[in-house]
């Protein structure tokens, strides 16, 4: 009786790291390619925008309370975030943040993604269902991806830093209305402005095209980060227009969704990573 009481808890404990051993290397497994060869890359088009946004509003409607559990975390830490510059004096990263934080957006979406391609599919669509998908195979790319799209956006906040201070810095603002006041009101807030705008482009872009379909292509097939990669610029690179386009709807729907309080990302976040999934399915194909 006492070898088995000794024993089990051994036993036990030695499976569980075996089964954390086992998913250590899923994860790091699925982070290469195993597949060389790209899918194909359709043509799409504004129709195919307004079907994706469609499909991400139904997805949404069917599936409202569960994507929320799923997205709710994302604008806690926005406005956190937000709070902490405003208290600590950095009010010249606000503007940034706000703008910089939809960078890392896909990964919040990651959820989203499998939720949409389960309902698709007629499977159990909560938000358990979700997270319990994202292991194994999923998780090594899909963290990969994360921390590259998560140093994306340090790295603007410290360009953003770096033209604030060589245009209206380096002295520290306090209140957000003598800065807007200076912003707007000076040549060296306007040269700010104009600064960051460019640099801030850049790196929308940049983001745009790794993560057009990487992340939903990623939750849907075994290819690995290389290949997921590839295939996003390649959507992007054979529809520049329609991608600019689908750029400009996201950057605009989640600086809506930002100024109050980031608490309109409840809803639009979840509509937008809805549509992106339906808009990965109409842009790649594979073979039967």
């Amino acid at each position: 009786m006492t070898r088995a009481t000794i024993g089990n808890p051994l036993s036990w404990s030695a499976a569980r790291l075996a089964d954390i051993g086992h998913g250590l290397e899923a994860a790091i497994s699925g982070i290469g390619s195993h597949e060389t060869a790209l899918p194909k890359v359709n043509n799409i088009g504004m129709s195919d925008i307004r079907v994706a946004l469609r499909k991400g509003a139904e997805d949404f409607a069917a599936l409202r309370s569960d994507v929320i559990m799923l997205v709710l975390l994302y604008p806690v830490i926005g406005f956190a975030l937000a709070a902490e510059t405003l208290g600590g004096g950095q009010v010249h990263l606000l503007f940034p943040l706000i703008a910089g934080f939809p960078l890392v957006g896909p990964v919040t979406a990651v959820g989203l993604y499998e939720m949409s391609r389960r309902r698709e599919l007629g499977e159990t669509t909560d938000w358990r269902a979700a997270l319990t998908a994202l292991t194994g195979r999923v998780l090594g790319p899909v963290l990969t991806l994360g921390v590259l799209l998560v140093v994306i956006f340090l790295l603007w906040l410290i360009m953003a830093h770096a033209i604030w201070t060589a245009t209206l810095g380096p002295v520290s603002y306090h209140s957000l209305s003598v800065f807007l006041h200076d912003t707007f009101m000076t040549d060296a807030g306007w040269t700010m402005i104009l600064l960051g705008g460019g640099v801030g482009f850049v790196f929308a872009v940049v983001v745009l095209c790794i993560s057009l379909v990487s992340f939903p292509m990623l939750i849907d097939r075994p290819v690995g980060v290389p290949v997921a990669l590839a295939t996003s610029l390649s959507v992007a690179r054979r529809n520049p227009l329609t991608t600019a386009i689908w750029g400009v709807i996201v950057a605009v729907s989640l600086m809506l969704g930002a100024i109050p309080f980031f608490t309109g990302l409840i809803v639009v976040l979840p509509i937008l990573g809805h549509a992106t999934w339906h808009l990965y399915r109409r842009a790649v194909a594979y073979p039967a």
